[in-house]
């Protein structure tokens, strides 16, 4: 049977769960503008996993009305729901939408879920907001890994050879996947103080990293 507008939107009004997240897989096959207008019955969903699949949608969807989705996003970033909090988080930063940066700023300091802070630290890089600097900053100090190597690779995607002080020390952290990401942001970041860590990183005793390092190098 060929999905359409109709089909799905009869779907995500089942009292069945497993025909709602199905619909909400189905809105991929059909246009974007009309994927929009019926992600948005699926957003309303009292069922957490509808709600988490939907949104993960918002990245491409979203580009079909931006003000819309900066609306349904930040409210997104209040729901009951941590996976549907980080996956808003996510989508504000692929759709680029510097409006909503204060909102991430607040909802990082103030909400008690890692993967929250993790999804709002991975996507500063994406979002590309020049004030993400502070708060990646901050997130480099946390006590927990995930969240370091996330703002470290945020460094690297927002381009501020500034970050490069703050990323020297980790440069010789123990955890290898660490290191490897200092070299990944360096490799975007560029320039000569850059390039001296890199020197360093070519001698790692962690092979991915030691080819990391020189690929980097030969390239610049």
């Amino acid at each position: 049977m060929s999905v359409s507008a109709e089909s799905v939107k009869e779907l995500l009004s089942s009292e069945n769960l497993g025909d709602r997240l199905r619909a909400v897989n189905q809105i991929r096959e059909l246009e974007p503008k009309i994927g929009l207008e019926l992600v948005q019955i699926a957003i309303c969903d009292h069922s957490a996993r509808v709600r988490y699949s939907a949104v993960s949608q918002m990245d491409t969807l979203g580009t079909q009305d931006l003000q819309l989705s900066l609306d349904i996003l930040r409210r997104l970033l209040n729901d009951p729901e941590a996976d549907v909090q980080a996956a808003a988080a996510d989508c504000l930063g692929a759709l680029k939408l510097h409006e909503a940066f204060e909102d991430l700023q607040e909802l990082y300091h103030t909400s008690p879920e890692w993967l929250v802070q993790f999804s709002i630290i991975a996507t500063l890089g994406e979002l590309g907001d020049p004030r993400g600097f502070e708060l990646l900053t901050q997130a480099l100090a946390s006590d927990n890994g995930l969240i370091q190597t996330a703002a470290i690779s945020s460094f690297g995607e927002l381009g501020d050879i500034q970050a490069i002080p703050l990323l020297v020390p980790y440069s010789t952290n123990a955890d290898w996947q660490v290191r490897y990401r200092v070299v990944q942001a360096l490799t975007r970041l560029g320039g000569d103080e850059a390039k001296s860590i890199l020197a360093t990183l070519v001698n790692d005793e962690v092979e991915a990293i030691a080819n990391e390092a020189k690929k980097a190098l030969q390239l610049t």
